[in-house]
């Protein structure tokens, strides 16, 4: 298979490829977005995460919610969302979700949440609630789901893809061979059985993964089968940015015909549908698969 170019980071030093510059937040779209945030005190991945589409999403007057707070129980290498203790999760939060979600007006909206290991429920509960108020407030509304690892707590798993969300997403993030260096807390196989469990559940089901953490291209094509084996119908992959230096370093910056070499590999495969390229993350352009 022909190899495509990447660029090395280390030349020139910690300077991103062209492709990968975004345009700064701006417009009354994303004054809009950003003001409901604020006044209903909600969190975003897309802030907490420090997502480079924060101003196209914004801007189009969408934004992906993060709930159960902005601190998480694991320790990811590559992620830029605080870990630590987290307080007391806002048993009010589902309605404030609820209430900004249909003031947007958007057709498809997306949920996630940080992991909460400490909780016996993994926090479904909250889940469930939130989604609920959602269907309630804006019945037209499509939603996803990206919901954490629930550490094998099938129970908990059930009770937060039964609200009735239209997609759950579960992101894989990397190949086997890199996981204990990206996802310490987690597990290869066991990210796996939750994707396989819930779309035994009649879901559809979704995945991400990041490239440029040193992977190779037929760990990347093992992990497409291995998804699809246990029912995945679609696959994000995205570049890996570093959020800060005390963050995994980026090993390559991934050239975009690579990228589009992926989504042809991926469709070809069985997937319904692949989204791939330097800038995706696992809610950009949700919409599209439905």
């Amino acid at each position: 298979m022909l190899e495509l170019p990447i660029v090395d980071k280390k030349t020139p030093r910690n300077r991103k490829p062209d492709w990968l510059r975004v345009k700064l937040p701006i417009g009354e779209n994303y004054k809009k977005v950003r003001s409901l945030v604020d006044k209903y005190k909600l969190h975003t991945i897309c802030q907490s995460g420090n997502c480079p589409n924060m101003g196209e999403c914004w801007g189009a007057g969408t934004a992906t919610f993060m709930i159960l707070g902005n601190t998480c129980t694991r320790s990811c290498s590559f992620c830029a969302v605080k870990t630590g203790r987290p307080s007391e999760y806002d048993e009010d939060e589902p309605r404030r979700v609820a209430e900004a979600t249909r003031l947007m007006g958007v057709k498809h909206a997306v949920i996630t949440s940080v992991n909460r290991d400490e909780l016996k429920d993994r926090g479904a509960e909250i889940w469930y609630q939130t989604v609920r108020a959602v269907k309630e407030q804006s019945p037209e509304t499509t939603i996803e789901t990206l919901i954490p690892d629930v550490r094998g707590n099938w129970e908990a798993l059930e009770r937060m893809i039964s609200a009735g969300q239209e997609v759950v997403s579960h992101n894989m993030e990397t190949v086997r061979s890199l996981y204990r260096k990206v996802r310490p807390q987690a597990k290869y196989d066991r990210s796996l059985e939750q994707i396989q469990r819930t779309k035994a559940y009649g879901k559809r089901t979704k995945s991400g993964i990041m490239v440029g953490l040193g992977e190779k291209d037929e760990e990347v094509f093992a992990i497409m089968d291995d998804l699809l084996a246990h029912g995945c119908d679609v696959l994000t992959i995205g570049q890996y940015l570093q959020p800060t230096k005390m963050h995994l370093e980026v090993a390559s910056y991934v050239h975009p015909d690579k990228f589009a070499e992926y989504h042809e590999v991926g469709m070809a495969k069985g997937f319904d549908f692949v989204e791939s390229g330097p800038l995706v993350r696992s809610s950009y352009h949700a919409e599209r698969h439905l």
